[in-house]
């Protein structure tokens, strides 16, 4: 990210000794993070494709798949399997002189050209998940948008796997756009060590912020389903099963998500998330946060064509209202006239009967 950029070049000039004393008046043409212009400083990533490198002298060997054995389930699906080796990937400084040189150059032709982005993306953590026979890195991203300062982020945690599926897809369909866009390459060993992690940490980092800097990329179905759809599969699946606490959880998670990236990609995934945020706050004897999700619904329903959920949202919306001693009388209503013009059976499915059948992919 482009203040942690900054921050490396700076330390790197400063550490390179009296041979790059000459370099002193260049290096402070780069003003610090708090004066950076809007632009500038939304939109420096955007500049850097390329910068980082992926291979060096000991390294140089053929590349292949990340995995130590066959491609297993992706995080949302992954129920058992040896716990995560923790491993924060490092500061990466053997990088950082690299990355001073070429900033430098980057920074002069940049100022005026920058693109702005809307999220900003920060690998949190990075750990070595063992999946017999399977061997992975699972990436923890905080995915960071406009809004109140003490918002929490939302998380992510994808593998190597996920970006590279996300990237092919992307290539196949946006050669333009994609033609400027660099991913890390796959290699044949070395995919655990500090080094390794700590480059492709930053790498995913560049990657999701350049997507986001293109309307093009940003809007694109397959991105959105890389950020939303594991974490919705795996919140049906426990609430299906009834494990509430832990399903509520990733339905939040999918929610902010879905406000961040707002993308216009209709009302069926936002609808079906407030689905499951209701049920598990019912089923966790917390009807007025249950009832708060109804009426976030109702209104993105509002008074269009009947939809699959407004049926089951009235009638959720009218018992926990009557629970709570509130009015229900316009919920009711609404149900009502659906019933009598034949457009849902009576009494309606319920919400969390729809959360069963849906099939999401």
């Amino acid at each position: 990210m482009a203040s942690r950029l900054l921050h490396r070049l700076r330390h790197a000039l400063a550490s390179e000794g009296p041979g790059e004393a000459a370099a002193g008046p260049e290096a402070e043409q780069f003003p610090e993070t708090s004066e950076l212009e809007d632009d500038d400083a939304e939109g420096l990533s955007s500049r850097l494709s390329g910068t980082l490198s992926f291979t060096s002298a000991e390294d140089d060997e053929d590349e292949d798949d990340e995995e130590a054995g066959p491609d297993s389930p992706s995080p949302g699906d992954r129920t058992s399997g040896e716990g995560p080796e923790r491993c924060p990937p490092p500061d990466g400084q053997r990088g950082s002189q690299l990355l001073a040189r070429q900033l430098q150059d980057f920074w002069k032709k940049s100022r005026n050209t920058l693109v702005p982005q809307r999220l900003l993306f920060e690998v949190t953590s990075a750990n070595v998940v063992k999946d017999p026979p399977s061997k992975y890195v699972l990436y923890t991203l905080a995915v960071m948008g406009p809004g109140p300062p003490d918002r929490q982020p939302a998380q992510i945690s994808r593998r190597y796997s996920d970006f590279e599926r996300l990237h092919r897809n992307l290539q196949r369909q946006f050669r333009g756009p994609m033609a400027a866009i660099s991913f890390p390459r796959k290699r044949l060993r070395r995919n655990f060590t500090a080094e390794t992690i700590a480059r492709r940490s930053r790498a995913f980092e560049q990657f999701l912020g350049h997507l986001q800097a293109v309307p093009e990329l940003r809007h694109a179905p397959d991105l959105q389903d890389f950020f939303v759809l594991p974490e919705l599969q795996r919140a049906q699946s426990l609430t299906c099963t009834g494990l509430y606490r832990e399903a509520l959880a990733l339905w939040a998670n999918a929610w902010q998500l879905q406000t961040q990236l707002d993308a216009p990609s209709g009302p069926d995934r936002p609808l079906l998330t407030l689905a499951g945020l209701a049920v598990c706050h019912q089923e966790l004897e917390d009807p007025v946060e249950a009832r708060a999700c109804c009426e976030k619904a109702l209104q993105l329903l509002g008074d269009k064509s009947p939809h699959t959920f407004l049926a089951p949202f009235l009638e959720a919306h009218v018992r926990l209202s009557w629970r709570l001693g509130l009015d229900k009388r316009h919920s009711e209503a609404r149900l009502q006239a659906l019933q009598e013009a034949g457009l849902t059976p009576t009494p309606p499915p319920s919400l969390k009967e729809l959360l069963i059948k849906e099939v999401l992919g």
